[in-house]
This record gives C-alpha cells, sequence and structure tokens, in this order.
C-alpha cells in the first residue's frame, strides 16, 4: 500500500513539475502537380524546392512540433503531376528544412505509384530521418512504428492518420494503409492511452473536395473520435479549408476539431483551393497536472506561383503575398469567414436534434 502512494504521488510530482506548456503545428496538403515539377527542374536534372517555404519556415520552426499531409508518392524518375502523382526526393528534403517532424502517408494519393511507390516513399522518408505514420511496409513495419507518441515538451502525445481510400488502386502485397475504420481506430486509441499517451491527434484524411463545410461523414466521424476521447481532430483532403472549433464537453475539457486544413502549397487555381491553413494547437496542463488542449486558431497561408522574383511556387503568410496577389488573398479570407459564421449558425439550428458537428 505504502508503494503504490508513493508510486501515486512521484507520479503527481513529475506533473506538477513538467514544462506547462507545448505548441503543435500542423499543416495541410502539400500538393505537387506538374507545374510545380517544372519550376523546380534545374538544367542538369536536378529538382530544387529552395523558396518554396522560407517565407512560412519561421512559423514551422516556433512550433515544439510540426506535422504535413505529404500528398503524393516519392519517386526516382518520371515525375508527374495530376492524377496520379510522383514527387522528386528533395520535395521531401525542402518540406525538413522547413521543419516538419512528422509526415502523414495516409492519404488518397499514396497508391498513386502502386505498392512499390509507397515502398519507396517510406525509404526516403526514413533516409531524411523525419517521423512518418499512416502506410508501413507491412504488419510487422506497423506494429514497430504504433503505438507513436512522441515527448513533446514534456507532453506525452500520440498520433494516428486514416484516409477514406486510395482512388481505387488496392494493396497487392504486404503493405499497409491505414483506411478509416472504426473498430481499427478504437483499438488504435486504447493502445496509446496504454503507451502513456496524455493526449492524442488524429490525422484524417476525409470530406469532399472544394465544399467549404464539414460534410455528414466528416461530423460522423469525428463524433466517434471524440466518443473515443481523442483530444486533437486533424481533417484533410478538401483541398480547402473548413472551419475549427475548439469546445469542452463531457469526453475532454479542451478539444480541437479541424475539418480541414485545405493545401498547404499548390497549383490549384479557384479562389479556396489556392489558399490553406496551419492550425496552431497550445498544450497545457492545468492545477494538479491533467495535459489539456488549451487554444487553437488558424496561420492562413497562399500559394503564390513563379514569378520574374521567384522561380518556386511559394507558400506565404496570408499578410506577406505580393501586391498583385492581394485582392485575390483577400477574397479567400472572406469565403472563409462566412463559412465559419455558417458553422456557428448551423450549430445553434441543429444542438437540440442529437446531431453531431
Amino acid at each position: 500500500m505504502n508503494e503504490a502512494i508513493l508510486a501515486i504521488a512521484m507520479n503527481l510530482v513529475g506533473a506538477l513539475t513538467a514544462p506547462a506548456e507545448a505548441t503543435l503545428l500542423f499543416a495541410g496538403d502539400a500538393m505537387m502537380h506538374q507545374a510545380q515539377i517544372d519550376a523546380a527542374r534545374m538544367a542538369d536534372g536536378a529538382y530544387d524546392y529552395s523558396g518554396c517555404f522560407d517565407a512560412i519556415a519561421p512559423i514551422v520552426g516556433t512550433a515544439d512540433y510540426a506535422v504535413v499531409n505529404l500528398e503524393t508518392p516519392i519517386g526516382t524518375h518520371n515525375f508527374t503531376g495530376y492524377p496520379c502523382f510522383n514527387a522528386p526526393a528533395s520535395y521531401v528534403d525542402a518540406l525538413r528544412e522547413a521543419g516538419f517532424d512528422l509526415f502523414l502517408t495516409a492519404n488518397n494519393h499514396t497508391l498513386d505509384r502502386r505498392d512499390k511507390g509507397l515502398l519507396h516513399t517510406l525509404t526516403v522518408l526514413d533516409s531524411a530521418h523525419v517521423d512518418h505514420i499512416g502506410t508501413y511496409r507491412d504488419k510487422a513495419a506497423r506494429a514497430a512504428v504504433l503505438p507513436m507518441v512522441r515527448n513533446i515538451n514534456g507532453f506525452k502525445v500520440g498520433f494516428l492518420n486514416y484516409t477514406y481510400g486510395t482512388n481505387g488502386f488496392e494493396v497487392k502485397g504486404d503493405v499497409v494503409v491505414d483506411y478509416i475504420d472504426h473498430d481499427r481506430i478504437d483499438a488504435d486509441v486504447r493502445m496509446l492511452r496504454e503507451a502513456g499517451a496524455e493526449l492524442i491527434a488524429a490525422c484524417m484524411h476525409w470530406g469532399e473536395e472544394y465544399v467549404l463545410l464539414p460534410v455528414a461523414s466528416e461530423r460522423r466521424h469525428a463524433d466517434f473520435l471524440r466518443r473515443c476521447g481523442v483530444e486533437m481532430i486533424i481533417g484533410g483532403h478538401p483541398h480547402v479549408v473548413q472551419p475549427l472549433r475548439l469546445a469542452s464537453d463531457r469526453y475532454a475539457p479542451g478539444r480541437v476539431t479541424v475539418y480541414s486544413l485545405g493545401n498547404l502549397i499548390s497549383n490549384m487555381k479557384t479562389r479556396d483551393t489556392r489558399g490553406g491553413a496551419m492550425a496552431e494547437v497550445r498544450l497545457r496542463r492545468d492545477s494538479v497536472g491533467k495535459a489539456y488542449v488549451d487554444t487553437a486558431f488558424y496561420h492562413l497561408v497562399y500559394t503564390v506561383p513563379p514569378s520574374a522574383a521567384q522561380r518556386n511556387f511559394a507558400v506565404m503568410p496570408i499578410d506577406s503575398v505580393p501586391r498583385q496577389w492581394a485582392e485575390r488573398a483577400r477574397a479567400f479570407q472572406s469565403a472563409l469567414k462566412l463559412a465559419m459564421q455558417r458553422l456557428e449558425c448551423e450549430i445553434y439550428r441543429i444542438f437540440s436534434s442529437g446531431m453531431s458537428l
């Protein structure tokens, strides 16, 4: 009995003396369209993505841990954009040098180059010495990666990554893609808790493209994740920014739901797809040392195409875009603000119906 009391006391002291705050950053879809490939190609045949992320690197670098969705396989030659992506390894280098720590690989383009492309992507990520999650060489490799719990400035944070599908391509060999499956998710969340995760971030590739508000499937999956106790629900795939909600409920004192971060960088050209968001999530401890999500907010970004002043596509903070793009950036901001207002109205409308947001 005395030993049990001592253990509890030591755990409490450890929690109270742990760092009081940590910052996570989640970025959206790092796309690789043909125009981006062409812009990066050098005379000697190499691909140089320098400058693509310079403007956001200070924001990424201030986070204790930064996450990005790598929405392209990494190949060795015959690099292509949409519809079946295949990017050079130097793209991973550019993202890593910008400060990203964790690369998400469970998305609808992960099998664009079939099993072979998935395997080579994992090899490149391993060679870059970055964390990655969502796809695996085989079941044994998945078991070696999961549960993924990282000590982030004293906070034990678990990570998960799932996709709704892979554009009709199916796994042919031993590779594993983590698809959205509630039974699997429930088991993975339990595994993370058993491994000591204080907080969990589930990064979901879901929803309907180009829709500014979360669709029913997103809400259904988000509600399930909340009931599982997941504190950070981070969505992507629609290629547009959808609202962020920070709230407390009976499952957690602080929880953030990001329905879609939109694109980090791409050659998409519409008002809503050229802009994107990075979600900054700040973690804190309460008076007894329990970790919780304290605040969450968006850093809006905007992709600017090549010009005489810059060779590559470049993603920039929304308030730093060149003058010739300022009006379009403002239109993107206005549309996002309207979507946020519409969601708040919808919350009030359906609150009593029992539906989930």
